[in-house]
């Protein structure tokens, strides 16, 4: 599917030490003729971490997409009614935001995205990015894999060793799971070994 014109929401959380794999794919996004409308959390937006500091990170993707990011819910409660998206990406989706998306607590700009765009019957496509994935989050991510109109980037574990519940979201695959989503399909497999620097983990 040609993403050409297609307007994606982009949602980032506060998963720091995903965001150099998630930068390129947004880049991407927008080389391949996407329409992006970035949208941050609070913790993105205010917090300094030793990944990097709030006002570059915002900095970067405003650069990237070439628009001011949405920061807050005022802010982003119209891409349901007025302005909707396509479709709508979360990537990375922190634990703590999975949560929230799979019992339905809205307290984020990029959830309330996420609930904008599932109330208009559009996809919403998931870059898990979680210490607890296969702890106590596991539950949360197995209600929103089968729930309507949601979608996995596929995933694998980071560090099986030394962080045995934790996966991530293989980055590299964003645009295919979004074009296989906006058909309503999702890309397979899920669940694939996690590659870094083109080495499995």
């Amino acid at each position: 599917m040609d993403l050409k014109g297609k307007r994606i929401g982009f949602g980032f959380t506060g998963s720091h030490c995903t965001y150099d794999d998630v930068f390129p794919q947004l880049q991407r996004l927008v080389d391949l003729g996407a329409d992006v409308v970035p949208i941050v959390s609070y913790t993105v937006r205010n917090t300094d971490t030793k990944f990097g500091k709030a006002e570059d990170h915002i900095e970067k993707i405003e650069f990237i997409t070439g628009k001011r990011v949405i920061s807050t819910m005022p802010e982003a409660e119209p891409l349901g009614p007025k302005h909707p998206l396509d479709i709508m990406v979360l990537a990375p989706l922190t634990g703590n935001s999975t949560s929230k998306l799979a019992n339905a607590l809205t307290d984020s700009p990029p959830l309330m995205a996420a609930k904008a765009t599932m109330r208009n019957r559009r996809p919403v496509v998931i870059g898990i990015s979680t210490n607890d994935a296969l702890g106590l989050n596991g539950v949360n991510i197995m209600r929103l894999m089968a729930s309507k109109f949601i979608y996995f980037i596929p995933f694998g574990q980071d560090n099986p060793f030394d962080k045995p519940n934790s996966l991530v979201a293989h980055m590299g695959q964003l645009a295919e799971t979004v074009e296989a989503a906006l058909e309503f399909n999702q890309l397979q497999p899920i669940i694939i070994p996690y590659v870094e620097n083109n080495v499995l983990k």
